[in-house]
C-alpha cells in the first residue's frame, strides 16, 4: 500500500454520497491523483454544489458531465477525459452511480424493474465500453507486473444484496427486489469483464460498500444503516490500494473479505 499510486482515476455518481466521499478520500492522500474526474448528472445542480466547491479548491479535480444511462453523455465525457490525460490513459475507473427503489415481490413493476436495471446494469457497462480504450493505453504504458489499481482497473461498487448465495440472510428485512437483481447482473458483468480484459491487463473486482448512511442505504423503513460513509469509504480505499490479481474477477467487502456470488 506505501508504495501504491493512481496517476488518474474517474468515479461516477460523485456529487454525494460514496462517490463524493471517494473523491475526498483520493484529495486527501499524502500523494493523490494528478487527474480526478469526478461526474455526476448535473454538476450545475443544487446537489453537485458541494463538489464544485471542492473542485474550486483542486485543480486535480475535473467535474464531468455524464449520465450513466445516455451514450451521447458517456461518450461526450470520454473525449473530455482523453483531452485532459493528454495521451496518458485512464489507471482506474470506479463505477459508483447506481439507484434503489424500494420494490418487493409484489409492488415491484416493469418499470421499476427496467429503471434500476438501466442504471446499474447498463451504466456501468456502457460507462466501460467508452473509457476502455484509455484503460488500455494506461495498461500498455505501464511497467508494472501483475495487475493493481496503479496500472488499469475496473471497479464496479456492488452490494452483498446481490449475493444470491447470502440472500436468505437479508431478505426479509431488505427485500428490494429490482436492486437485487440489478446488482446480482452487475456482479455477472464483472465476472465477464474480468474474463474479457484480463489479456489487457486490466484488473477487474466488484466491491461491497456496506450498508452505508446514505440516501440510498436509509431508505428503508425500521431498518438503520450502520456505517458511516467516512468508515466505507476508509475500507474501500485501503481495498482498493492492496487489490491485485489475486482479486481479479471476485466480489469483496469493504474490510477486505470476499463474499460469495
Amino acid at each position: 500500500m506505501a508504495g501504491f499510486h493512481v496517476r488518474s482515476v474517474l468515479v461516477t455518481g460523485s456529487n454525494r454520497g460514496i462517490g463524493l466521499e471517494l473523491i475526498k478520500h483520493f484529495i486527501g492522500k499524502p500523494n493523490p491523483p494528478e487527474v480526478i474526474f469526478a461526474t455526476c448528472r448535473d454538476p450545475e445542480g443544487a446537489r453537485a454544489q458541494e463538489l464544485k466547491k471542492l473542485a474550486s479548491k483542486h485543480p486535480n479535480v475535473m467535474i464531468l458531465q455524464l449520465e450513466a444511462t445516455d451514450s451521447a453523455s458517456i461518450k461526450s465525457a470520454a473525449k473530455k477525459a482523453e483531452a485532459r490525460l493528454g495521451g496518458t490513459g485512464l489507471n482506474l475507473l470506479i463505477n459508483n452511480a447506481g439507484v434503489m427503489l424500494p420494490s418487493t415481490l409484489e409492488s415491484a413493476t416493469p418499470e421499476d424493474m427496467l429503471s434500476v436495471y438501466n442504471t446499474n446494469v447498463v451504466g456501468p457497462l456502457l460507462v466501460t465500453q467508452a473509457f476502455l480504450p484509455l484503460l488500455k493505453k494506461a495498461a500498455q504504458g505501464s511497467n508494472q507486473k501483475g495487475m493493481s489499481c496503479s496500472k488499469a482497473a475496473i471497479v464496479n461498487i456492488s452490494t452483498v444484496l446481490g449475493s444470491i448465495e447470502k440472500t436468505p440472510e437479508t431478505f426479509s428485512f431488505v427485500p428490494v427486489v429490482s436492486y437485487r437483481c440489478s446488482k446480482a447482473a452487475l456482479n455477472m458483468l464483472t465476472k465477464c469483464q474480468s474474463m474479457g480484459y484480463k489479456q489487457d491487463g486490466i484488473l477487474c473486482t466488484a466491491l461491497h460498500p456496506g450498508w452505508v448512511k446514505t440516501e440510498l442505504g436509509n431508505f428503508q423503513p425500521n431498518v438503520q444503516a450502520d456505517l458511516t460513509v467516512d468508515e466505507s469509504v476508509s475500507g474501500l480505499m485501503k481495498v482498493i490500494c492492496d487489490l491485485s490479481e489475486k482479486h481479479h474477477g471476485i466480489l469483496m467487502s469493504w474490510e477486505g473479505n470476499t463474499l460469495p456470488w
